[in-house]
């Protein structure tokens, strides 16, 4: 009897309720208490919200406003023939016209040449011109629309003015460089032809100078009659030679030894040699006048000499000036012309700073940053012994 009434009991008994520890899942996290820790710490959250606030406030009114300034310009199209076609191949077959001139746009020797015209050095107060170029480079952009190959330079400066004329100043540079650069082989040309006209107006003063000097020493006159016909001839003939052999010097940098045009200048070079030989022989069978050099006498051979020597140079630096004019006549036809879309204007509106980015940004940032210190500083008090004594 006494046993039953004790299974009674024990079946009558309420289950035994768990902790609230058991029933909390070891993973979880405790919502409810972390929202109640914030609110006991709301006054220093919302100090440093507000003390994070204030400093972005701050930071963003004392920033110097920037402003951007916009050129577009269609690049011009690369020719087979032309240097830039060659410079294309370096940087692949995907690369385009546009690609290249964005790499001189951002080359060195233009943000050199911007440093000194703008006295950049001085306006970013920095005391070497490296530094000014790095500057200026990192205020720079320029980019190629993919699908229209339209070049965008932007420039970033503290004040409008200074945006745009930096702007216009990099078209002005470009179209320096590309005469420079000889694009095309026409600029090729006209400048072999440049240097070759140079040399030889200062060869034909010298001449001149010599030729006054045996007078004055010699006391002869100018020969007339066949020896100047002859001396003309002569004279003729050689600058003939030298034109060709200029000629060939300047088809070598873009023909082969096949190349039709430089078999021909060959084949007439080697004719006027021979012609040049038959006339300066002397005799009286080969010569082209009834006066053979060789029988004139002796001052009068050194006065001829050098008469001819003038001659020669006077037709050479002819032949050179209608050689370059031509080939300055080309380039100018086949100059690349940049044309732009969208000339640089004066910006009216700032580029930076967003003042209210700034501001939002400090206020998200110092009520985060408070969150987060609160919720851990006691778990940092704790471990703080621990670490103390390791």
């Amino acid at each position: 009897m006494a046993e039953s009434e004790v299974d009674r009991l024990e079946a009558t008994k309420p289950p035994a309720t768990s902790s609230p520890i058991a029933e909390e899942d070891d993973g979880g996290i405790d919502v409810v208490g972390l929202l109640r820790k914030l609110l006991r710490e709301k006054k220093t959250i919302l100090i440093v919200t507000l003390s994070a606030f204030a400093s972005a406030t701050t930071v963003a009114f004392l920033l110097p406003f920037t402003y951007t300034s916009t050129v577009s310009f269609i690049p011009p199209p690369v020719s087979g023939s032309s240097s830039m076609a060659s410079m294309g191949d370096l940087f692949g077959s995907g690369k385009g016209p546009g690609d290249l001139y964005v790499g001189i746009l951002m080359s060195r020797s233009i943000a050199s040449e911007l440093v000194r015209r703008f006295d950049l050095m001085h306006v970013y107060g920095v005391k070497k011109e490296s530094q000014a170029e790095k500057i200026l480079s990192a205020s720079t952009a320029a980019n190629v629309d993919i699908k229209s190959t339209i070049v965008t330079l932007q420039v970033i400066d503290k004040s409008p003015s200074g945006a745009h004329d930096l702007a216009n100043g990099y078209l002005e540079a470009l179209r320096e460089t590309q005469g420079r650069l000889a694009l095309s082989q026409s600029a090729q040309r006209r400048l072999f032809f440049g240097q070759q006209l140079e040399k030889e107006k200062n060869d034909l003063e010298d001449a001149e100078v010599e030729l006054e000097r045996t007078e004055e020493s010699s006391g002869l006159i100018a020969p007339t009659g066949q020896t100047e016909a002859e001396i003309r001839t002569i004279a003729e003939t050689q600058a003939a030679v030298a034109v060709r052999e200029v000629q060939l010097a300047a088809l070598r940098d873009s023909a082969t030894d096949q190349n039709p045009e430089v078999i021909r200048l060959r084949s007439e070079i080697g004719d006027l040699q021979g012609q040049l030989a038959r006339l300066q022989s002397g005799g009286r069978k080969t010569s082209i006048t009834a006066i053979p050099t060789a029988e004139v006498p002796e001052l009068q051979l050194e006065y001829v000499r050098k008469e001819r020597e003038v001659k020669y140079h006077e037709a050479l630096f002819e032949m050179l000036s209608r050689q370059y004019e031509s080939a300055r006549l080309d380039e100018a036809r086949e100059a690349p012309v940049l044309q732009v879309i969208d000339a640089a204007t004066y910006p009216d509106a700032k580029t930076a700073p967003k003042r209210s980015y700034y501001m939002l940004g400090g206020l998200v940032f110092g009520f985060f940053a408070s969150c987060l210190w609160v919720l851990t500083r006691d778990t940092l008090r704790a471990i703080r012994p621990f670490l103390a004594s390791s």
